[in-house]
């Protein structure tokens, strides 16, 4: 049996980690709470942006601009969003295997899939396994438009300089603390959602041309959906974060409920010990 130092060192150990686990927690519930705040108010521009790209590429011929052309896929860039930290259960790994699992199964239609990160943990991981073709890492601290914004025109120029022909992101999405769901979007080439049958589509007056406005909206509509993900993925990461530092915080608390039992029975047992010794001292005495 272990001795009473060692069972008392790993008490005082494990109730140490427990008070990081739950300073921990504490940190990402209140960054979680403005993220989610950030995520909320983008949904709603992002959405309503992609509807107006809608109507009016509807209004126009199908590839009235190079950014709404269709060209043969054959080479494509994955943009892979993860975190910087870990600490924060099987956030990075789900996103790196989904990444593996998207080149895997669509080598075939692609004779080159390319691979940009945004976040160290993905990179860490995909670095021996794959080609990365950029990293960008220490940009969720001070995240903002401008950021996903020089992402997005850096994508842009690549696909209108033909270095690939289709482009997706891949991160994850808040539903809530305890969900996150793994979501592949295309940025390029932009492919508005087709609206249902028998829906009523109204006219609108534009000014400027709608040719003029499509060349506007096009690269401010990548830039906005690369700015959504990004908040959608730093969402995530604090709430996979905070349910990972609760469920350690739990843990570590049976730990030490069981290493308090341990040493209790320890310390009786070393008790009996000297009790039994002292009698069979005193019995020798006595004969």
């Amino acid at each position: 049996m272990a001795s009473l130092k060692s069972i008392k060192k790993r008490i005082v150990s494990v109730k140490n980690t427990r008070q990081i686990t739950k300073a921990m927690k504490m940190v990402s519930a209140a960054k979680l709470r403005r993220a989610q705040e950030n995520v909320v108010a983008a949904r709603p521009y992002a959405k309503k942006l992609g509807e107006v790209l809608e109507r009016l590429a509807k209004s126009q011929d199908g590839d009235s601009s190079p950014l709404m052309q269709k060209r043969p896929a054959e080479k494509a860039l994955l943009i892979v969003v993860t975190s910087d930290r870990g600490l924060c259960g099987g956030f990075n790994a789900n996103i790196c295997k989904a990444a593996e699992r998207f080149v895997k199964e669509r080598s075939a239609e692609f004779s080159e899939i390319g691979v940009m990160t945004v976040g160290r943990k993905g990179f860490e991981f995909l670095k021996n396994r794959r080609t990365v073709y950029k990293n960008y890492s220490n940009i969720f601290s001070s995240l903002s438009y401008q950021t996903a914004a020089l992402l997005g025109q850096e994508v842009i120029e690549g696909f209108l300089n033909e270095e690939y022909d289709q482009v997706f992101i891949l991160y994850n999405a808040f539903r809530s603390v305890m969900s996150q769901d793994i979501t592949l979007e295309q940025l390029l080439p932009i492919t508005p959602a087709e609206s249902e049958e028998g829906e009523y589509a109204p006219e609108y007056i534009y000014e400027p041309s709608k040719g003029e406005l499509l060349a506007e909206l096009l690269p401010k509509h990548i830039e906005v959906q690369i700015f959504k993900s990004l908040l959608e993925s730093v969402a995530s990461e604090h709430g996979a974060r905070m349910t990972a530092m609760d469920s350690a915080s739990k843990n570590a608390t049976e730990m030490i409920g069981k290493l308090t039992l341990q040493y209790n029975r320890a310390r009786q047992a070393a008790i009996t010990t000297e009790l039994m010794e002292i009698i069979s001292g005193a019995e020798s005495i006595k004969g």
